[in-house]
């Protein structure tokens, strides 16, 4: 008995202690089965009922007076306080109440510290990422935001009461109500700090606005030289449309600049795997005039592209205190409204694209790298230690030294073992800046005077700024800190050992391209280039839209009594003029006399194709292969498993096949045969045509374009369960802009009008960030079917009718 009961004690502690231990298995993380599965604080608590709501009052600490929370049908919060102190207090608590783990996890990412959270990875992955997360500086540039936040009152009281109002809600939570992602990765959330609202908004920047191809273009020209580098990557493609088109009205001097020409690099930089942001990636936005509308009122439309995954990136807010009634999208992390409408102004955005980051070649004195050269002497570095925390694991140290041109992210020990140059890494994010007083100015803007001054507060990441207001007006200002430059400069590396290698200059905010109420009755942007050709400063950029521009503007021009569902239609266009105009070209290569039934069949479709990227669509997927398998094959010298080069867009490769029949890059360098265009697009409609037939044959089913697109919504953790696959068309090329991962992240559509704004909006996801909760995905169906949801925009000093519940926060 006695040694039945010690072995029945043995087995009761492995599992005790095997349940509370976290496990992996392979790459996966397994959570503490047994607080994962606890009926008292497991997931199971995390599932909420369909009519789930908060309590009717809840009293919080640090609160002054009541503030009201009114919960619409589509779980939209709408606060209702008395003072802007508790307003962002309350908005803080609130979106914590909903994205909690997603605001962590994201500043987390931001500032390098996702080992703390999943541990040692395949790879080391998750280390290598927090090391390049620390190495570009993210947290410094963040400090510098932040600095300059406490630096002004406003800023301050704002960003730090967001803060208390997430960290009164972290301190009411109990194990059992902690977010599912907490329980599933076995550990809890931290205080909230300002730090981490500056990191979120560097995160963005990150996104947006560290995208430049320096290293490559510095390689492709010592390989190329000057002149094919023009050809393959000129800074102006001609396709037409920039966002302001006003030839010779540029009314300003511009700042001079020396006429000294600077020397071009001559060198390779063996890093590899560099990466360029994906062409088809952006955003569209435009405002159209009462004079076209129907309504007579401006209206005002808006549907940034970024990766769309759940929780979803946006979370949708009603902001209301004395002086501020508005209403859109906020980040999570973030105070204020980023996108949205008050009741006399609409406003969005779009990425400005504009090249904001400068490579310097580095000369330090020795291997210790405490000095480097500047201006013929000695300059001091500064070495910061990174400890980077591993979960389960020893701590990592890192060294990142700083020049006075900013971090050098790559040297011996990261990602540079063949070449030993250095190069410092300038981003205009890493600057002091005032972004937040933008939001806090637009939230309460009544007119374009208020919007402009508005304006003036924003340096990053660069934005194409759209506005309509209830007095008629329609803008744009593309709004950034941007460097005066020369011609070429930005473009390759820069001599770092030379303080005159820096910005002489930075544009005047005046001198940035703007445009009020044209003649043609509308302004928009999608990523194109910013001004016609007469405007005055150099502009470089990794890559310009050319197609949803160029759409977008010839319906506006065509249209007249827009209404709001027209704007819906447009944003829901899947139309491609780059199919219109490169299909035709490429079919005109195609010998029909030896084709096989497969690739016959493949022709008809695509004959018969509208150049609409419509789910039920079957010529999509066979022209995407086609275009695909060309493109590759045509650029095939630019693949190097040593070098980073930069790809030519897909403007200007279709502009060589039309022009350039005989371009030396449609022959493989690496055969004895001399191919030919005609050569390369026969055997690349061929392959696609096998591709998809291969498609056909594992999928069972036609190559429909929703199916052969497969968009995916994915969970910040890549849980399958918690991901899902929709049934959705369009194209990067289309103003639908969805591909698999990325798209349309919030549509919105605002009539902007005296008695009162007309909003509908959507987007691919739902309030909650609980995969537990019927508000997780509530919107993600209607998104994917194009349809929108009535915004209820409550007016001030209104009883709120027809909502689903109210809860009011009170002073504990």
């Amino acid at each position: 008995m006695k040694i039945k009961f010690l072995i029945s004690l043995a087995i009761t502690l492995l599992l005790v202690w095997a349940l509370d231990k976290r496990w992996t298995a392979g790459t996966i993380p397994i959570p503490p089965l047994g607080k994962f599965l606890a009926p008292s604080h497991g997931f199971w608590q995390n599932i909420e009922s369909r009519g789930y709501q908060l309590p009717e009052s809840l009293n919080l600490p640090g609160l002054k007076q009541p503030v009201t929370i009114v919960f619409d049908s589509i779980m939209i919060p709408h606060i209702i306080a008395q003072s802007d102190e508790d307003l962002y207090y309350a908005q803080g608590y609130i979106t914590a109440f909903h994205r909690l783990w997603q605001m962590e996890f994201q500043t987390h990412a931001a500032a390098g510290r996702l080992s703390e959270i999943v541990g040692k990875s395949k790879d080391d992955a998750a280390l290598n990422y927090d090391r390049q997360q620390r190495r570009l500086g993210m947290v410094y540039a963040a400090e510098n935001a932040l600095r300059k936040m406490e630096s002004d009152p406003l800023a301050k009281m704002v960003v730090s009461r967001y803060a208390e109002g997430i960290n009164a809600y972290i301190n009411s939570l109990s194990d059992k109500k902690l977010p599912l992602e907490y329980k599933l990765l076995g550990y809890k959330p931290e205080p909230w700090t300002m730090l981490k609202s500056a990191l979120l908004l560097r995160s963005m920047a990150q996104t947006l606005n560290m995208g430049d191809k320096d290293m490559q273009m510095t390689n492709a020209l010592k390989l190329f030289g000057k002149e094919m580098v023009e050809v393959l990557y000129p800074d102006l493609e001609p396709m037409g449309d920039p966002i302001v088109e006003k030839p010779g009205k540029w009314n300003f001097e511009p700042v001079p600049l020396s006429d000294t020409i600077q020397a071009l690099p001559d060198e390779l930089i063996k890093i590899s795997g560099l990466v360029t942001p994906a062409p088809t990636l952006g955003s569209n936005n435009w405002a159209v005039s009462g004079s076209k509308t129907k309504s007579g009122y401006p209206i005002l439309c808006n549907d940034p592209h970024l990766t769309i995954t759940l929780p979803s990136i946006w979370y949708a807010i009603q902001l209301q205190a004395p002086g501020i009634n508005c209403m859109g999208v906020s980040l999570p992390g973030a105070p204020g409204v980023i996108i949205g409408f008050n009741d006399s102004i609409a406003w969005g955005v779009t990425n400005a694209q504009r090249d904001l980051v400068d490579w310097y070649r580095i000369t330090f004195e020795n291997n210790q790298k405490e000095k480097y050269k500047l201006d013929g002497g000695w300059k001091d570095t500064r070495k910061v230690i990174e400890k980077i925390n591993i979960r389960g694991s020893d701590p990592f140290y890192d060294t990142v030294t700083y020049t006075h041109w900013g971090p050098v992210p790559f040297d011996e020990n990261f990602r540079a073992e063949n070449n030993r140059k250095h190069y410092a890494f300038r981003w205009i994010a890493h600057d002091e800046s005032e972004e937040l007083l933008t939001f806090y100015k637009l939230n309460r803007a009544k007119n374009h005077a208020d919007y402009m001054r508005a304006l003036d507060h924003y340096s990053s990441p660069a934005q194409n700024f759209v506005f309509a207001s209830v007095t008629g007006d329609i803008a744009m200002r593309i709004q950034g800190k941007f460097p005066a430059r020369k011609k070429y400069e930005g473009k390759f590396v820069l001599d770092g050992s030379r303080s005159s290698q820096g910005p002489q200059a930075y544009i005047p905010f005046a001198h940035n391209v703007m445009d009020k109420n044209p003649e043609r009755g509308f302004v928009s942007s999608a990523n194109q280039y910013p001004a016609d050709a007469t405007y005055p400063y150099y502009i470089n950029a990794v890559s310009y839209e050319a197609y949803r521009n160029r759409r977008i503007n010839n319906l506006l021009r065509q249209s007249n009594n827009i209404t709001i569902t027209d704007m819906m239609n447009l944003q829901l266009d899947t139309y491609s003029i780059k199919a219109e105009e490169l299909l035709p070209v490429l079919m005109g290569y195609v010998d029909e006399a030896i084709l096989t039934n497969e690739e016959s069949e493949a022709l008809r479709l695509l004959k018969n194709w509208d150049y609409s990227y419509k789910k039920e669509a079957e010529a999509p997927a066979y022209f995407e292969n086609w275009w695909r398998t060309l493109y590759a094959s045509i650029w095939d010298e630019l693949r190097s498993d040593s070098l980073s080069l930069a790809y030519p867009t897909a403007w200007n490769t279709i502009h060589l096949i039309k022009t350039k029949p005989d371009f030396v890059f449609f022959d493989d360098q690496s055969t004895p045969e001399k191919e030919t265009l005609t050569h390369l697009v026969r055997q690349a409609f061929k392959k696609s045509v096998t591709e998809v037939e291969s498609w056909k044959k594992d999928k069972g089913t036609p190559p429909r374009w929703a199916d052969y697109k497969d968009t995916y919504v994915e969970h910040l953790t890549r849980t399958e369960p918690f991901s899902y696959h929709v049934q959705h068309g369009g194209h990067g090329d289309a103003v639908n802009a969805s591909s698999r991962r990325h798209g349309p992240s919030w549509r919105m559509i605002v009539s902007v009008e005296p008695n009162g704004p007309k909003a509908f909006a959507t987007y691919p996801g739902g309030q909650s960030g609980n995969p537990g909760s019927a508000h997780y995905n509530s919107m993600l169906g209607r998104w994917a079917d194009g349809n929108y949801f009535n915004l209820m925009f409550l007016k001030q000093n209104k009883q709120p009718a027809g909502f689903l519940f109210t809860t009011t926060l009170k002073p504990k």
